[in-house]
């Protein structure tokens, strides 16, 4: 229970699962902002507590002995995420003068002995062998992602009403993952060398993948009630095929902090290498200081 607890204050502020800019409520520089800052510069720092969701699907080689690959996916609840993360750090910042802005996001997360499924082990030039649920005494992923967002964004539009900022700029996400499986199973490989597959043992990999990305972001303001809604959009390629996140909500400004309730999805996806499908999606509290 302890764990638990401290997990989930090291996940208060610092954990997520990259950009804050997605849920960051960007607020646009007024006179008045100017006036209280002579520099020009503003600057938003925003912890906060995504009750995220991860998915994940692979592919890991089997060793040359044997060839082909084996695949695998695990579906990891917030509850799961909370009981199995050893560490989470995340950090994010915002600086903005006139209409140009800077943002950044780093996010990482160590999780150890989460649940995974071996589905099929896949020989060169055969069909894809399924592994049973039934066969599978234990198997259990070590997951490590690293992802980092840097991007800068102009203003095309604000006023009383809020903002419209269009951004560009890289993602980057790092991922050693490793399963270690026991299966009441073993099949022996196609190459007649009297290698098998099954048993105890291990399987691991190792992405880095960097891609460039676009999109939007700003907020709508509801009146004078100090309501708004905070929106993000981005998308880009590059080491992967297809990454893209979104996010909304709700979000209340007092003084010089945002309060704001939103729901973020982020995505990998891959058509080779280890990793095919990485996914995070969950609401976020966040609250977002302005100095």
């Amino acid at each position: 229970m302890l764990r638990r607890i401290v997990t989930a204050a090291a996940l208060t502020g610092l954990f997520t699962a990259g950009a804050t800019s997605g849920a960051q409520a960007q607020q646009p520089i007024t006179a008045g902002q100017q006036a209280a800052n002579p520099s020009g510069w503003t600057f938003n720092v925003a912890p906060y507590f995504w009750m995220a969701n991860l998915g994940e699907t692979s592919s890991f080689k089997l060793p040359p002995a044997l060839g082909g690959t084996v695949s695998t996916s695990s579906w990891i609840p917030f509850g799961d995420l909370v009981s199995h993360l050893n560490f989470g750090m995340m950090i994010a910042a915002d600086a903005r003068y006139d209409r140009f802005s800077l943002l950044t996001d780093a996010l990482y997360m160590n999780l150890g002995g989460t649940d995974a499924r071996l589905r099929s082990v896949n020989f060169p030039g055969q069909r894809p062998i399924p592994i049973s649920r039934t066969v599978q005494t234990s198997a259990g992923m070590d997951l490590n992602p690293t992802i980092w967002t840097l991007a800068g964004g102009y203003t095309l539009v604000q006023g009383d009403w809020g903002n419209v900022d269009v951004i560009g700029g890289f993602r980057y996400l790092g991922v050693p993952i490793r399963i270690d499986y026991s299966l009441a199973l073993t099949l022996t490989g196609p190459r007649g060398n009297g290698a098998t597959f099954g048993g105890i043992g291990s399987v691991s990999g190792n992405v880095n993948l960097w891609n460039g990305v676009g999109g939007f972001r700003g907020r709508i303001r509801l009146g004078d009630t100090g309501l708004f809604i905070p929106y993000y959009f981005d998308a880009g390629a590059g080491g992967s095929t297809l990454t893209w996140q979104i996010a909304s909500g709700l979000a209340y400004h007092v003084g010089w902090v945002d309060l704001s309730l939103t729901y973020r999805y982020l995505s990998f996806q891959q058509d080779s290498g280890v990793l095919r499908r990485l996914s995070a999606n969950g609401p976020i509290i966040m609250a977002n200081f302005s100095f």
